[in-house]
């Protein structure tokens, strides 16, 4: 469904996915909508497992290791199935989107409501609508697209990005299975990279030191990584890597595809004060690749 696209297309395609992204990821550093979890009887950690995957139903801790990939099974275990013990899916669902509501409010204020935002949530969702007839293989997608689209024009654009990076991700994960890399060893190889420190990734997915040293010596091994002292790329690493983002920005390019350049270009200007603003408040990381000052 992607035959035809070039460098090019890919790169006009992920540069749109980079804008939005951090639009979509406040949620999941929202004191919004922790709050509306721990009213659920949960804590965030739990909450994110909870919510994030509620679209699946009542899914099992093995259905969400799978689609979330990168996560210790053992902590996916500890807050699944217990979750839907405290609250339904669609309770944890209403109480994802009512955070994220209330934090892009309080984060955007009168911006929420203007010509901008509604222009910038048309096209997102034609984006994500283009894509729901391609749900084969996604099965994250697949459920966040069956569910009902809100109606205020911020919380479109928010969850036209939920599709978009659900669908991105399920991608994603066929191309690090088709590569021969486990959830901890994509993180290894990520943080080998240089893009997000190597403690970061660990300690968020909950892999144990020995894990991740267990990982390294794999993935060093398997010719991945450099022998040195440092955690690096080898060169023939570097170039696998390559691959797996270009096929992940091949299988995630249709959305962006259909809308084509100039509304990409569109939607890109139109959403970036957005995505800079949330960045600011709350993933500070990502202020840099949208062109903002973390001091601004």
């Amino acid at each position: 469904m992607t035959h035809g696209t070039n460098r090019d297309s890919l790169a006009f395609a992920r540069e749109t996915w980079r804008t939005l992204e951090p639009y979509h990821g406040a949620v999941y550093f929202s004191p919004e909508a922790a709050a509306r979890y721990a009213e659920l009887g949960v804590d965030a950690r739990t909450g994110y497992f909870a919510s994030r995957s509620a679209a699946l139903g009542a899914a099992s801790a093995d259905l969400v290791i799978a689609t979330f990939y990168n996560f210790n099974p053992q902590l996916v275990r500890r807050a699944v199935p217990a979750a839907w013990e405290a609250a339904t899916p669609q309770r944890f669902a209403a109480a994802r989107l009512a955070g994220i509501d209330a934090t892009l409010r309080r984060v955007l204020g009168p911006e929420v409501a203007s010509p901008e935002m509604a222009r910038a949530a048309e096209l997102a969702r034609a984006a994500a609508e283009s894509a729901v007839g391609h749900p084969q293989g996604r099965p994250l997608f697949a459920a966040h697209a069956a569910l009902p689209w809100p109606t205020a024009p911020h919380l479109v654009l928010w969850h036209a990005q939920t599709l978009l990076r659900e669908f991105r991700g399920d991608g994603h994960v066929g191309a690090l299975l088709t590569a021969g890399l486990s959830g901890i060893e994509a993180l290894v190889t990520h943080a080998a990279a240089g893009d997000v420190d190597a403690g970061v990734l660990r300690d968020s997915r909950a892999w144990s030191p020995r894990q991740w040293d267990e990982a390294v010596r794999r993935l060093r091994e398997g010719g991945w990584l450099d022998a040195g002292p440092h955690l690096a790329l080898s060169e023939d690493g570097a170039r696998r890597r390559a691959e797996i983002e270009h096929t992940t920005d091949r299988l995630a390019a249709l959305p962006y595809l259909t809308l084509g350049p100039a509304a990409c270009a569109e939607l890109c200007s139109l959403a970036r004060p957005f995505s800079l603003a949330v960045a600011k408040e709350l993933l500070p990381w990502a202020v840099a690749r949208l062109g903002g000052a973390a001091s601004d």
